[in-house]
């Protein structure tokens, strides 16, 4: 079944209800928005775009973001996000890895990928969009198989250029339907704040609200800020909103100095990177019983396990503040095991490697069978994070394989960091490292032996002629010579070090 069907009952239920919102303001109605869904449906068949075909949105959170994205699912096409943070070189790279035909954007971003792309662009906060909502409709939501490719997400890998994750209409059906079970309830009452990027797991939950019925509302700042967030929340009610751990621990610093209590917000999801246990303890003691933890990767998404809003707000029962420091139990359309160096299962307790299999599981990496080879081992997505169950199902993360950096919720790999100084001729070596952040979770450093002197003003111009801004370094330390083992790998542990000791 084609994921955009969700839309469409939606709209012939209740063609009246409220559907997005910009800011305070409705500008669709549950039929407003299907309707318009369909002219972007019809319009792409009108410029060749065929079933199957990549259609790339590489826009800031805009009601037209979802309006494209659902007109992309109706015609069979194939959603290709693309994070609004990142560099237009490499949003193009993302777009010709993934064969697409076009991309819709927006102000700020337009410019920026037309400059450095031939993919065809719209911008649709342009009078372009205009065009498009007098196209002619297409006629129905086209039929779609289980396995047919809905989203084509872009998750940045060790080799420091990004993998397609391959995911299909039943693997969102499935993280939708598990949402329901595991994570919470949703109403046609409820709304969906949208203040993470849309490109990401913030955007994929748009799916259950749609099917409920639920209001979609998109802060007017287009972001996230904190005073707009309570006030949101105060007007609409019944808020839900994924946050990263960073969002939620800036949401409760912000509240306890402005006096805000969290009226009007349900359900805060959080995910996305390590929450600490005290600040877990502190949101909830100001703001109530409305988190729920999720754990997931782009390869399954949101959907590997979840603490539910009762294990994250008890404080009764014996275990507690371990179970609070786990990331939940399994979600129920999938199996969670923890496997040794051969993928073989572990007893409870024991550390390893998270292997999860179901149908929220993707199928591989687009056109990347080396890459998908190695995910994917007899049915099992082996995740690259190393973790415990404890006898009751508990999962806790124990520590990273990979050399993932996450600040502020966003995934930074040190290899795309590494390869941009490296083309500056005054860099010989580079190792990039996370440090540890108050706010962001971790900001990204880079420690350099260099061709002469430092001069980090030129390293940073340089940094961001290559690379997106939040994933340039925040600091520069030179180094004569990088630390390394017998093979000749940096000792990245040492540099870890070396920052703790600063």
């Amino acid at each position: 079944m084609n994921i955009a069907c969700w839309l469409e009952r939606s709209a012939q239920a209740e063609a009246d209800r409220p559907a997005l919102f910009l800011g305070k303001d409705c500008v669709a109605t549950y039929g407003d928005f299907h309707a318009q869904a369909m002219k972007v449906a019809g319009w792409l068949q009108s410029q060749g775009i065929k079933p199957g075909d990549r259609v790339g949105l590489f826009m800031k959170n805009l009601p037209a973001y979802l309006i494209a994205q659902y007109g992309v699912w109706a015609l069979g096409a194939v959603v290709v996000p693309i994070n609004a943070k990142l560099h237009g070189r490499e949003a193009a790279w993302i777009l010709e890895n993934a064969g697409a035909s076009l991309c819709f954007t927006s102000a700020g971003l337009h410019d920026a990928l037309s400059a450095v792309s031939d993919v065809a662009c719209l911008d649709v906060t342009s009078a372009d969009w205009d065009t498009v909502m007098v196209a002619s409709s297409l006629e129905s939501v086209a039929a779609a198989q289980p396995d047919d490719l809905a989203w084509l997400f872009y998750t940045s890998g060790t080799t420091g250029r990004p993998k397609g994750v391959m995911i299909t209409h039943r693997m969102l059906q499935a993280m939708a339907l598990s949402y329901f079970a595991d994570v919470d309830e949703v109403t046609g009452a409820d709304m969906a704040l949208y203040a993470a990027p849309l490109s990401h797991g913030a955007g994929i939950y748009n799916l259950m609200h749609v099917l409920k019925g639920a209001r979609h509302v998109l802060p007017a700042t287009g972001g996230f800020d904190e005073a707009e967030i309570f006030d949101l929340a105060r007007h609409h009610g019944r808020v839900h909103m994924f946050c990263a751990p960073t969002m939620v621990k800036r949401m409760t610093e912000a509240a306890k100095t402005s006096g805000e209590d969290g009226q009007g917000l349900r359900t805060i999801v959080y995910g996305g990177g390590p929450m600490y246990v005290s600040d877990i303890v502190e949101a909830v003691d100001h703001f109530g019983p409305i988190f729920v933890q999720i754990y997931g990767q782009g390869e399954c998404p949101m959907c590997i396990s979840a603490l539910s809003r009762v294990d994250v707000t008890d404080r009764s029962h014996p275990d507690w503040q371990a179970r609070l420091a786990s990331v939940g139990r399994a979600q129920s359309v999938v199996e969670i095991a923890i496997g040794d160096d051969a993928g073989q299962p572990l007893l409870p307790g024991e550390v390893g490697e998270i292997m999860v299999r179901g149908d929220a599981v993707m199928p591989g990496y687009w056109q990347n069978p080396e890459a998908t080879a190695k995910a994917i081992r007899d049915g099992w997505l082996m995740t690259g994070d190393m973790g415990t169950l404890d006898a009751a199902g508990y999962l806790t993360l124990k520590d990273r394989s990979k050399d993932m950096i996450i600040s502020g919720g966003t995934n930074i790999y040190p290899r795309e960091v590494e390869e941009a100084l490296l083309l500056h001729p005054s860099v010989r070596e580079v190792s990039v490292v996370g440090r540890p952040h108050p706010e962001w979770g971790e900001d990204v450093v880079a420690f350099i032996v260099t061709n002469g002197d430092l001069d980090t003003s030129i390293l940073d111009a340089h940094c961001l002629d290559q690379i997106a801004r939040f994933k340039r370094p925040k600091a520069y330390f030179a180094m004569p010579e990088l630390p390394k083992n017998n093979y000749g790998k940096v000792l990245k542990t040492e540099l870890r070090q070396k920052l703790e000791e600063m």
